[in-house]
């Protein structure tokens, strides 16, 4: 179980992403987090991994607290948290394989790591994995050859390399097209059903939160203010988490 409590981030400028915001998710979910551009969904997810550091509040996961956990011990957390981006953070000059097996590199040694040197072992998973994701033929391209869906596609194959028991999922369909926002959700609830990979997504449509989410939070102005079902955010609830001048947006 992921369970953070009072969780706060203030940037430097004096911005408060984040107020006390404090919520569980439970193993298997795939909870949808929800909210305006700039409500904290992607420092919040950021914060759970620790490539953002938290100023406040604790981070458990399973009993342990990542928030307290350093060096060698938050290295082998990342390890079980695999991170998918909204603008697919790939070398788009590398091959797809290549950009694969850097989700391997927390357990390789420095110096194999430092010359992406990789078992046969690894490599053979990396082609499991983009078989996975339907790109075994695209392995040896380069990544910028790829379409947006197709590279986002790669992005999830790269975090399967950690063999992870949680993926962060950032906003991973923002900027594709509806159908290729259903393709690549369709490949993360895959994961979580087949796999029981628990999987945390920021959204914005939310038919695509009824669709593929068992359960749902929404943030406005860094504070939490929904949790639960995705059926239960009604015309009211809608409203009070976008805006009174907000328009329900259908993405076919």
């Amino acid at each position: 179980m992921l369970k953070v409590e009072n969780l706060t981030k203030v940037y430097p400028n004096g911005t408060r992403a984040l107020k006390n915001v404090s919520f569980e998710v439970k193993d298997g979910e795939f909870l949808a987090v929800i909210g305006l551009s700039g409500s904290g969904k992607s420092t919040l997810l950021r914060c759970i991994n620790r490539l953002i550091e938290p100023t406040s509040g604790k981070i458990h996961w399973d009993g342990e607290d990542i928030t307290a956990a350093k060096g060698a011990e938050i290295r082998k957390i990342r390890r079980q948290i695999g991170m998918v981006f909204q603008q697919f953070n790939l070398v788009k000059r590398s091959s797809v394989i290549t950009n694969v097996l850097t989700g391997r590199l927390g357990y390789v040694n420095t110096w194999p790591s430092l010359l992406y040197l990789f078992s046969s072992k690894d490599r053979a998973m990396a082609m499991a994995n983009l078989e996975q994701v339907g790109l075994v033929e695209k392995a040896h391209v380069r990544a910028d050859s790829l379409s947006g869906g197709q590279q986002q596609r790669v992005g999830i194959a790269r975090a399967l390399m950690q063999e992870p028991r949680l993926i962060l999922a950032d906003e991973p369909v923002a900027s594709l097209d509806p159908v290729l926002a259903h393709s690549i959700l369709k490949y993360l609830e895959q994961l979580n059903k087949e796999r029981g990979i628990t999987v945390l997504c920021s959204l914005h449509f939310l038919d695509l939160v009824h669709r593929y989410a068992s359960r749902a939070i929404a943030l406005k102005d860094g504070e939490l203010v929904f949790e639960g079902l995705p059926e239960q955010i009604d015309d009211a609830q809608f409203k009070a988490i976008y805006g009174q001048e907000a328009e329900r947006v259908s993405i076919v």
